[in-house]
């Protein structure tokens, strides 16, 4: 029953701006961006509400570093689903504006996600893109993220895992983004969302279960690839360390 009350009201909170925005983004940007600041701003703090109340799944977000935070930097994480974005909407709710990195195929076809990603002018990376392609997008990108006080997220593994274990970190994007935006970087670990990947696992994992999300490090802007590549591999090593101790405790346990 817990199961039924929880889809409920999340299908009756996103319904209303889903259908809202699929309306208004072809007529109208300023109301399109409203609509999409809302799902951000508001929506995404209120999915973890309610499957708080109704499936007691908790969402833990460790703090102690937010003083240390400079005003504008990059995001750099791990990645296990698409939940990882409202998570970190979650995380820097009210705080920081985020924008994303992701694939093309995110900003067509999904409802209250598709239209709020284009409006909002996240990266959005044509999946068929040669290299070259791609590091226009991400330079662009990166440089008006930089003028609008924005804080790019970059998913290096450039793929969800399925098995939880932190995958490959690739360089080129975290290059391009860390050059363009001249900005500070900080590694973010996030566990949970690999448990979620699919129904079967939602239906079976969703109660008492948990989404955590720590900042780890900061680093200043690289300026040299030596610098850069530092950065991946000292950062994959620090989140998978993470991501162990984490799992040594029960999933509701702080």
């Amino acid at each position: 029953m817990s199961s039924a009350i929880a889809i409920i009201c999340i299908l009756c909170m996103v319904g209303g701006p889903a259908f809202l925005n699929i309306i208004a983004y072809p007529v109208s940007y300023k109301w399109s961006l409203a609509i999409s600041d809302y799902i951000v701003n508001v929506l995404a703090h209120r999915l973890f509400v309610v499957l708080n109340c109704y499936k007691k799944f908790h969402f833990f977000a460790y703090r102690e570093m937010d003083k240390e935070l400079p005003e504008q930097f990059l995001v750099i994480s791990n990645h296990q689903s698409l939940l990882d974005i409202p998570a970190y909407m979650n995380y820097f709710h009210n705080w920081k504006t985020l924008r994303f990195v992701a694939k093309d195929t995110l900003s067509r076809h999904i409802p209250l996600v598709s239209e709020m990603l284009r409006t909002q002018e996240h990266c959005m990376v044509p999946r068929k893109a040669k290299p070259m392609e791609a590091m226009k997008y991400m330079e662009k990108f990166g440089k008006r993220c930089a003028a609008r006080n924005q804080c790019p997220v970059l998913f290096p593994e450039g793929t969800r895992t399925r098995t939880g274990q932190v995958g490959k970190f690739y360089s080129a994007g975290f290059r391009k983004l860390a050059e363009s935006t001249g900005l500070p970087v900080v590694v973010c670990a996030l566990d949970g969302g690999w448990e979620l990947r699919d129904l079967m696992k939602i239906m079976s994992n969703l109660k008492n279960g948990s989404y955590r999300v720590k900042v780890l490090k900061i680093y200043e802007n690289p300026k040299t690839k030596e610098e850069q590549q530092l950065i991946l591999d000292e950062s994959k090593v620090l989140i998978q360390a993470q991501l162990d101790e984490w799992r040594k405790k029960p999933s509701n346990i702080r």
